[in-house]
């Protein structure tokens, strides 16, 4: 542990799949908290993805790159570890529920444990995104449901595009 970590750079990591506008809340007023924030897009071992890495990371970085102290890198492993990596001292996390809540302390208190110099800060969603999850926009786009209200232009496209893909690979 001996690279230097900077309280001005913080990592947001998530699956981000896809992206919302939960998430681009949270990346936005991450941005105006720290001089740098870079959104980790990584692999949830518990969750089979409709995008690959790369086209989340693509989708991610198009729809931030109007945020010019954004960034947006894909990682493999602890999110902790890519913490330390890119010289962050802090791990962004929103937080929407209770139910999140617990899920979020434990994860925030293992990553304290697995690196007491990384900090985690909890920014609470605003009401408007408090219902918003991934999976539930999957499942929508999946029925053919209506995202506009919800997700940038560009990625209720994509997540209406590959659902209709998968749709007709199973029929």
């Amino acid at each position: 542990m001996s690279q230097r970590l900077d309280h001005r750079t913080a990592v947001y990591p998530g699956t981000f799949d896809p992206i919302h506008d939960g998430h681009l809340d949270i990346i936005t007023r991450g941005s105006r908290l720290f001089d740098q924030l870079i959104v980790a897009v990584g692999i949830n071992p518990e969750k089979s993805p409709f995008f690959t890495l790369e086209e989340r990371v693509s989708l991610a970085q198009r729809v931030v790159s109007h945020l010019k102290n954004v960034q947006v890198r894909g990682f493999t492993g602890l999110a902790v570890g890519f913490a330390r990596e890119v010289g962050a001292r802090v791990m962004l996390r929103g937080l929407r529920t209770t139910s999140d809540m617990e899920n979020e302390f434990t994860m925030s208190l293992m990553n304290l444990n697995l690196d007491p110099e990384i900090e985690t800060v909890f920014l609470m969603a605003k009401e408007p995104f408090s219902h918003l999850s991934s999976t539930l926009l999957r499942q929508i786009a999946q029925f053919g449901g209506n995202l506009d209200k919800f997700l940038p232009q560009e990625v209720s496209i994509a997540l209406q595009e590959r659902a209709r893909d998968r749709l007709a690979r199973k029929t």
